[in-house]
């Protein structure tokens, strides 16, 4: 689908050599507007310097900017990235005009390494000249690290005859992995839209899509959700209790969940995407547990790389996944094949082997205990991904 600009919103990216030459790796997001935003952010104890501090700034439920980097991830750079990363959110509100507590900072890339600020300093004047240069798919492009594709969505929305627009910009591809799912997500709308709004429909768009994903089992220092309305499309303002938050979440949450989606198709190495539901579950958090335990079973992830419908491993992930289960009413679906009933092997295993020869993989396990239900998407795991991996820093 054609991807929109929201009105009011301005790129620019450059390049910084932040890791290295060759590449844009600095960029702006600019409001012409002051905006209402909301944010979430990984939930690892080890935060990177602006997690730290965009938790700090998005307590307003105001911005105007964003500046990010690849390369560096500011993360475990003590007292110096925090410093780091305010003077990078400084040097882009001087060539503003702008409050630097209305610029905010993302980062990602290597962890424990200083960020080259000598870098940083020279090419933000240009940065700031350059806004309106760019266009969101350079932006998306700029924020990629290990990522292959960038990864860009748009939806619009009617509210009251004022067409809105929704555009969403992220990276990820390693070290995805929930609560949050290494990720940065940027949501720009020109809605009219209150803070409290616009943050009730963050926090259900991810929690259906970037928080049911997993690469690799493996959460980041850095990971980053912010969303920024600047109510430019001229719209009768949304609150929760308006009719246009239903359809304006539900937006939200469709382009969420296709990056999603994208991110585990871009999961470093992989070649498959793999949809886990795990229903008749005693609880919907029972089934979230097992569908993230399977879903982050190594045994399982190399087993579909290689065509192998061995069941085995899926019931091994549900008999430790900590949840209520009865081996004997377990049923295991594979592409719609079924290779487990009431516990016990049907002998379908080289039909399922035969279904799991294509890029996308449907398991679906029935507990047959309750009605809880939920679904993850992963990848499978191959040998570039230890390549990728190994020579990550090099």
């Amino acid at each position: 689908m054609d991807i929109l600009t929201p009105k009011g919103f301005l790129f620019s990216a450059v390049e910084a050599a932040i890791k290295k030459p060759g590449r844009k790796d600095l960029a702006l997001i600019y409001s012409e507007q002051e905006a209402v935003m909301a944010g979430m952010f990984t939930t690892s104890k080890v935060k990177a310097a602006p997690v730290r501090l965009g938790m700090q700034r998005l307590r307003k439920g105001k911005g105007q900017a964003i500046v990010i980097n690849s390369g560096n991830a500011n993360a475990c750079t003590g007292d110096q990235g925090m410093k780091d990363a305010k003077e990078m959110t400084e040097l882009v509100a001087n060539g503003l005009g702008i409050s630097p507590q209305m610029v905010n900072v993302c980062s990602t890339g290597v962890i424990g390494t200083p960020m080259p600020m000598e870098r940083v300093r020279q090419k933000s004047p240009l940065l700031v000249d350059e806004k309106g240069k760019a266009t969101v798919h350079d932006l998306a492009a700029a924020i990629m690290t290990t990522d292959t594709f960038p990864k860009l969505m748009s939806r619009t929305i009617d509210v009251r005859g004022k067409e809105v627009t929704i555009t969403a910009a992220c990276k990820g591809a390693g070290m995805i992995c929930p609560n949050m799912a290494t990720m940065l997500c940027f949501i720009m709308t020109d809605a009219r839209i209150e803070a409290t709004a616009l943050k009730a429909a963050l926090k259900e768009a991810v929690m259906k899509s970037f928080n049911r994903i997993t690469v690799d089992g493996d959460m980041s220092t850095n990971d980053t959700v912010l969303a920024m309305a600047n109510g430019m499309a001229g719209n009768t303002l949304i609150t929760e209790r308006s009719q246009a938050f239903k359809s304006f979440t539900q937006a939200l949450a469709e382009i969420t969940y296709e990056l999603g989606k994208m991110i585990v198709r871009d999961g470093e190495g992989a070649t498959k995407v793999v949809d886990v539901e795990v229903k008749g579950a005693k609880t919907e958090k029972d089934a979230h547990k097992a569908a993230m335990t399977i879903s982050n079973s190594l045994l399982v992830k190399t087993a579909i790389y290689g065509n192998d419908s061995n069941w085995g491993r899926i019931m091994g992930a549900l008999g430790r996944a900590g949840i209520s289960m009865k081996e004997e009413k377990v049923e295991i679906s594979i592409n719609g094949v079924k290779t487990v009933s009431k516990g016990l092997a049907t002998g379908r295993d080289e039909e399922a082997n035969e279904a799991m020869k294509t890029t996308e993989v449907k398991l679906i396990v029935d507990l047959h205990l309750g009605k809880g239900s939920a679904k993850v998407l992963t990848c499978d795991l191959t040998e570039e991904y230890i390549k990728i991996n190994a020579e990550y820093r090099t």
